[in-house]
């Protein structure tokens, strides 16, 4: 799946992800390929994701994340 993290600054990440899991707002949750579609607010936390087999991580304050046609928007504060 494609995994775009953007804040109000910059692209954080743009690229392919084997795994993404998030700090929903009714609690963490994981995202795979081929997900069903959603939209969801982001508390405080952080986002893990699995990229080339490599896990990296980003903390947020907030946000959302849509999620739709295999394709993850993280947009977060700056």
């Amino acid at each position: 799946m494609t995994l775009e993290i953007i804040s109000s600054e910059k692209v954080i990440f743009k690229g392919e992800a084997e795994r993404v899991t998030l700090p929903g707002a009714s609690g963490e949750f994981t995202v795979l390929d081929h997900h069903a579609s959603l939209i969801s607010t982001l508390t405080d936390g952080v986002v893990e994701y699995v990229s080339g087999g490599e896990t990296h991580t980003v903390a947020v304050s907030g946000g959302f994340v849509d999620v739709d046609n295999n394709r993850v928007a993280v947009c977060i504060p700056g």
